[in-house]
């Protein structure tokens, strides 16, 4: 498997020649069939720049590892989310070709022009602005050709690299082949823009219809699906700057702006259970007509109603500063069987949120703190679902979004209107009469179930049938000490019997018996000896 990466393509060769030049040791190891337990990521900087020079595929890799704060440091998340490909424009004459190609009509026959300058290139594709045959601006996404190659290529690569990592403590412990395809699967999903589009107009549906806020006031680019195709994407052009580039004055105005911001994530996350997972400041504008848009929409969370609940109960066990809660939800949030120790869990947690008791809570950085929560759970190896880290980076983002363009922002004071109707959702749904419906269903199978359950209790207790099935954890190391206890008694009372009798056959005038005395004092000592020395190199003297 090492040697099938190493010996077989320029492409590979590259890639460890790229590891090996930035002197990242783990992988060193892993390329090279040595030993590779305890891997060593190379500091922030060093990995952001070995992904910026592996190319595009390694750049989108690290922009979708910076949505896992659940498994790697504040750090290298901070580093990873600012990762940019650097990668020249496609010369426009094979971005035309890739237009005609994706069109079902003559070029000339949908658009009135088209800038041939990109507005923005990305690692996947670039940005065109285009004018309609019938006036209308739009936006083109244009697919970088021959990107889904060199993709395939790179995902081979990853896989069997996953793979060997497998083979180590690190990759048991977090599933890395999992992981592998968790993020190469989203990787060929941005390769079909058609994906995108359709996670655009399922947000602007959404948000069209929310109570919170203004629709009025928030834009979502609308869709031209007659156009999109697998490589070509064509939405509405938005005029406008970025939100951090905006020209409001008004204090009013800023709060005002940071308020719908709010309430439309706040929206996504807690009510729709679908959000918009990289709101980062290049993707939320303020447009020319004073309203705020969200573009780029191709990364998208999804959150169960459970999960919504449990992760509601988790930001006021935060405020309440509640270490008991944060570790109880932690692990019900978690997947897979739980092995953690609880005690453990729950003093880290304290430990942590006693930094924070000093604090008001407009001081309180809720994202800062969701980060510290992840990292705990992390260190006690508790595994938890991806679609929390796109929640984290997603609600660490909006929280840094909005405090650069409002230091005065509480994100407490935003929350407070609305968890009322949170939890009236969450309790009941908007659907009262069905929600009701249900639970009279529930109770009815109860009370129907329960009287048989109860006589099939008390007949077992009566014919002495009952039986408890008790599993207690973590008592094979007491049974062991026990038996190590027990085995050091013996010998020591053996030994004391042997120095016993022979002290007896010391006094006795029976010189024939000095021979027996002598053997049971050198077995005495010698027994003796060897119980010093295991008792030793135990290192428990106490």
């Amino acid at each position: 498997m090492v040697f099938s990466l190493t010996q077989s393509s320029s492409r590979q060769r590259e890639i460890i020649e790229i590891v090996f030049s930035n002197g990242w040791d783990f992988m060193k190891s892993l390329l090279t069939g040595g030993k590779a337990d305890k891997p060593q990521i190379p500091p922030p900087e060093v990995f952001r720049n070995i992904l910026v020079e592996l190319g595009p595929f390694y750049v989108k890799l690290g922009q979708l590892l910076s949505t896992r704060p659940d498994l790697l440091p504040p750090k290298y998340i901070e580093a990873l989310t600012a990762l940019q490909a650097k990668v020249p424009t496609v010369p426009w004459f094979e971005i035309e070709q890739t237009i005609r190609q994706q069109l079902s009509s003559p070029l000339e026959d949908v658009f009135q022009e088209i800038n041939p300058n990109p507005i923005a290139a990305g690692s996947i594709a670039q940005i065109h602005r285009a004018v309609l045959r019938s006036g209308q601006a739009v936006a083109l996404k244009v697919q970088r050709p021959g990107i889904d190659q060199i993709v395939a290529q790179d995902i081979a690569l990853i896989k069997g690299i996953a793979e060997l990592a497998a083979l180590t403590e690190f990759g048991q412990d977090y599933d890395v082949i999992a992981l592998a395809k968790e993020f190469t699967k989203a990787v060929q999903a941005e390769l079909d823009f058609r994906t995108e589009a359709g996670y655009t107009d399922q947000l602007r549906r959404n948000l069209a219809k929310s109570s919170w806020f203004d629709q009025q006031k928030l834009t979502i680019p609308e869709i031209y699906w007659e156009l999109t195709t697998e490589k070509l994407l064509v939405m509405e052009w938005l005029d406008g700057k970025p939100l951090l580039e905006a020209e409001v004055t008004s204090e009013k105005q800023r709060q005002a702006i940071t308020t719908i911001l709010f309430r439309a994530f706040f929206q996504q996350i807690f009510v729709d259970g679908f959000f918009h997972a990289d709101p980062h400041p290049g993707n939320i504008f303020y447009l020319d007509s004073q309203t705020v848009a969200l573009i780029d929409c191709g990364m998208i969370g999804r959150l169960d109603p459970r999960t919504q609940k449990l992760l509601t109960e988790m930001l006021l066990a935060i405020v309440d500063m509640d270490a008991q809660s944060c570790a109880q939800l932690t692990l019900e949030l978690s997947e897979g069987a739980h092995t953690t120790n609880i005690a453990r869990l729950e003093a880290n947690y304290d430990r942590l949120l006693r930094k924070y008791y000093d604090r008001s809570l407009t001081q309180l950085n809720f994202s800062e703190v969701f980060y510290e929560i992840l990292q705990v759970a992390r260190n006690n190896k508790v595994k938890l679902p991806g679609n929390l880290g796109l929640y984290a980076k997603s609600l660490a983002n909006l929280e840094g979004v909005a405090r650069s363009f409002n230091p005065e922002v509480n994100l407490l004071d935003e929350i407070k209107p609305l968890i009322t109707d949170i939890f009236r959702r969450q309790l009941v749904g908007d659907t009262p009469f069905q929600t009701m419906f249900r639970t009279v269903l529930d109770l009815k199978t109860i009370s129907l179930r329960s009287p048989r359950q109860i006589d099939v209790i008390l007949d077992r207790l009566s014919s002495e049938t009952l039986q408890w099935n008790l599993n207690l954890r973590e008592l094979d190391g007491l049974r062991r000490s026990i038996d190590d206890s027990a085995n050091r008694l013996s010998f020591s009372i053996v030994v004391g019997s042997l120095i016993m009798g022979a002290a007896i056959i010391t006094i006795s005038p029976n010189r024939q018996l000095m021979i027996v005395n002598e053997i049971l004092f050198a077995a005495a000592s010698l027994l003796g000896l060897w119980l010093i020395i295991s008792i030793l190199r135990s290192g428990r003297l106490k």
